[in-house]
């Protein structure tokens, strides 16, 4: 690049999706930067077309059309950007990500489940990769079946693991024959070999060369667990985006062309959407959780902090939780009731069921009547609470840390971290994807949130507009200031906020006492019964200060019965008060089950007649 990150005045992005290539211009104006104009175009990487920048010069002609301005030149994007008499020309830089040819696929080994595999799975998640199955020295599996799963799956890339720098080595290289044995296949092309790289026991890695570096292309980086207490994942997550820019898209049908073209490495789509969610966290020093729910899939992202004080950052995929290709397994997942207590109205099973698979078949209709929203977005509650519930159980504190340290105790250990997920401390939750980006009232994107997630405390609510959070992720390597000021004026969709007390009561019992304050409106001061959802005018950028008095059966943070002074965000929707409780609790009884929702829709205008 010829010009430093500060001085780049105009970017060109793309995000090639297994369906979709969209392109967006983002320009510096008055010393900020902000969006232009967006375009997209059917991605390009099956017959008859097989290029992936067929797809790309698509999206960016869309792009040329709608800014009035010439980017290409023969099929090929004008750099660096110059400005002419007759208009301006070109970008400073052009930038991408991918999942097009369905993403990175990985398969993770390690010795034991939940210490070192863990570890493994979540650099390779956080590394933007679908981990397709985990193999350790404890799955109770037979060497043969560990052998026949490597051949039978055909991941892109493996990552193995396993033991603290100078422990035993005996067992990481036991899982080095197994995948030596079973000569795993790559998906993509056949003249080159798998990647593997190796994140374990520095005392193995001459033992592991010797078993594996003549069957694979063999990669060694530090250990990702060189000590129990210790968890050191960035050399291995920039090694697998390494090996997946070199390896894996070398082999998909133009890819090698659009690596030359881009300023940056392409990176795995999911990853991006990784990097903003964590530049945004650094950047406002706050607590996050976005999550991304697709048609087949359902992307979960979080920064908290440790006890440490340190921020952590974890990504789960739920590869068979989404809206249109895995809808049904939503509702096998999930349980008919469980979706059923979303819906204010009487339905038969079979009726759902038929229409649950009329979705499977058709994964890009959308709802025609309304009543086919409310059981599109009863479903997608429960994708997202499955999706989430994934997420606490790998966002953990390092499991076997202050325990026996013995290979043979540390194979029994089966006793669970802590989840860093706490719900009290989480400051925003972003949503993304077509059922909560492009709901037809921003209300029911904010009340799926509240139901799906069940924020504690006082949250912030916001949603990505057009889903630009991949572009801006890659961004953020370039031009951190450039993506976090684009996704706060063009990305987000600020919903609003959320307050919700922990703690369950009977209904008509006084819950909460709130006073709120805002500039040129009188004070609102009253006492909220226990079961309601209550909203209040607080407009986009507009603020509020909040006196929360909880009653002694409910805690907003800082104790049962303790009053919390809170400053609240305004949004499209506004300020929600909600006291339906948490854990929330549905009416199992049908007739009281529909009365309520009926009530709860109707505080917040989600359905209006």
């Amino acid at each position: 690049m010829n010009e430093s990150a500060g001085e780049l005045r105009s970017i060109l992005a793309t995000d090639c999706g297994s369906t979709t290539t969209k392109a967006i211009l983002i320009e510096k104006r008055d010393d900020e930067y902000q969006l232009i104009v967006r375009g997209e175009a059917p991605t390009t990487v099956e017959a008859p077309v097989e290029d992936v920048t067929a797809g790309v010069i698509n999206a960016i002609t869309e792009v040329e059309e709608l800014a009035g301005r010439k980017l290409l030149d023969n099929g090929v994007i004008i750099k660096p950007h110059v400005q002419k008499k007759g208009g301006d020309e070109g970008v400073d830089i052009y930038i991408s990500t991918s999942s097009a040819g369905g993403g990175l696929q990985m398969m993770v080994a390690g010795v034991v489940r939940n210490m070192t595999a863990e570890s493994a799975e979540r650099a390779a998640l956080g590394a933007g990769a679908i981990v397709m199955d985990v193999i350790a020295s404890n799955d109770k599996r037979l060497p043969h079946e560990r052998i026949e799963r490597i051949r039978q799956l055909r991941p892109d890339m493996f990552l193995l693991s396993g033991g603290i720098d100078g422990g035993t080595t005996s067992h990481v290289v036991e899982l080095a024959e197994i995948i030596a044995a079973a000569r795993p296949q790559p998906r993509l092309g056949i003249a080159y070999q798998l990647p593997l790289i190796f994140a374990g026991n520095k005392d193995a890695r001459e033992l592991i060369r010797e078993r594996l570096e003549s069957v694979m292309a063999l990669e060694i980086v530090d250990n990702l667990r060189p000590v129990l207490e210790r968890e050191d994942l960035m050399p291995t997550r920039h090694k697998i985006q390494q090996q997946f820019l070199e390896h894996v898209m070398a082999q998909a049908p133009g890819y090698k062309k659009l690596i030359d073209w881009t300023d940056a490495p392409i990176m795995p789509t999911p990853g991006a959407v990784g990097e903003i969610i964590q530049t945004v966290s650094s950047q406002q020093d706050i607590q996050v959780v976005g999550v991304d729910i697709g048609g087949a899939t359902t992307d979960v992202f979080s920064v908290f902090k440790n006890k440490e004080d340190e921020a952590i950052f974890n990504r789960t995929v739920s590869a068979n939780l989404g809206m249109s290709y895995s809808v049904s397994n939503v509702l096998a997942e999930a349980g008919i009731e469980n979706v059923l207590r979303w819906v204010p109205f009487d339905i038969e099973v079979g009726d759902l069921r038929n229409r649950v698979k009329n979705k499977m078949i058709r994964p890009t209709t959308i709802p025609q009547t309304l009543q086919e929203l409310v059981l599109e977005q009863a479903i997608a509650r429960e994708a997202l609470r499955l999706a989430f519930e994934q997420h606490k159980q790998l966002a953990v504190e390092l499991r076997g840390v202050q325990q026996q340290r013995t290979i043979s105790e540390a194979f029994s250990q089966a006793e669970s971290g802590q989840t860093l997920v706490n719900m009290l401390s989480l400051d925003m939750l972003v949503g993304s994807g077509g059922v909560l980006s492009h709901a037809p009232r921003r209300q029911q994107s904010m009340l799926m949130m509240i139901d799906a997630f069940e924020p504690e405390g006082v949250t912030h609510l916001a949603v990505d507009s057009i889903f630009m959070m991949p572009q801006l992720g890659v961004l953020a390597q370039v031009n951190a200031e450039a993506a976090t000021q684009v996704f706060e004026r063009d990305c987000l969709i600020h919903l609003g906020t959320c307050v919700a007390p922990i703690g369950n009561g009977r209904e008509g019992d006084t819950c909460l006492t709130v006073e709120i304050h805002s500039s040129d409106k009188p004070v609102i001061n009253e006492e909220i019964p226990f079961g309601e959802l209550r909203l209040y005018p607080l407009a986009l950028g507009e603020k509020a200060s909040l006196k929360l008095h909880p009653t002694r059966r409910f805690d907003l943070g800082a104790g049962h019965g303790t009053t919390v002074e809170k400053e609240a965000v305004g949004g499209v929707v506004g300020l929600v008060i909600d006291t339906r409780g948490r854990p929330l609790e549905v009416p199992l009884d049908s007739e009281k089950r529909v009365s309520q929702l009926t009530k709860w829709q109707a505080a917040l205008e989600v359905y209006p007649s």
